[in-house]
């Protein structure tokens, strides 16, 4: 359990009652709880929501590390379509609890993806640092759905 305290930073939180904390701190310690179940699985069901940008990307850095170095298979769900780009290796777009399409980032992400499943015109660019896809939403180009 330290080990999982550890990684995810919340050692200090270990005293202190889930209802005391706040909704990111409340996302890091249920990492923590998985990550000490020890199982090659984890299934994460938004685990950046209420996270600042700097604690999403330690907790999909440290999601990452345990993909790779442990081997364990991680499976969340993420609507950042960018985080998610840079940080899958596989994607599933779903529309209405129905799979639209799914495999690489690149396979997956384009403006016609974009376009079905969220009703988004948006253009798509090579990422600068990694190089895979960015999502750039065109403005004013929502259509209702």
């Amino acid at each position: 359990m330290q080990d999982a305290l550890a990684a995810t930073a919340t050692a200090d939180l270990a005293d202190r009652s889930i209802d005391e904390l706040s909704g990111g701190q409340k996302q890091r310690v249920w990492i923590a709880l998985t990550l000490a179940q020890g199982t090659p699985l984890m299934l994460l069901d938004e685990p950046t929501t209420f996270l600042d940008l700097a604690h999403q990307v330690e907790v999909l850095d440290l999601l990452a590390e345990l993909n790779e170095a442990e081997d364990r298979t991680i499976v969340l769900v993420l609507h950042d379509l960018n985080l998610a780009c840079r940080y899958a290796h596989h994607i599933i777009a779903m529309r209405d609890g129905a799979v639209v399409i799914e495999g690489s980032p690149v396979q997956v992400i384009t403006p016609d993806t974009v376009r079905e499943v969220f009703d988004l015109e948006a253009q798509i660019i090579p990422d600068p640092l990694s190089g895979t896809p960015l999502v750039i939403p065109v403005p004013g180009a929502h259509r209702p759905r």
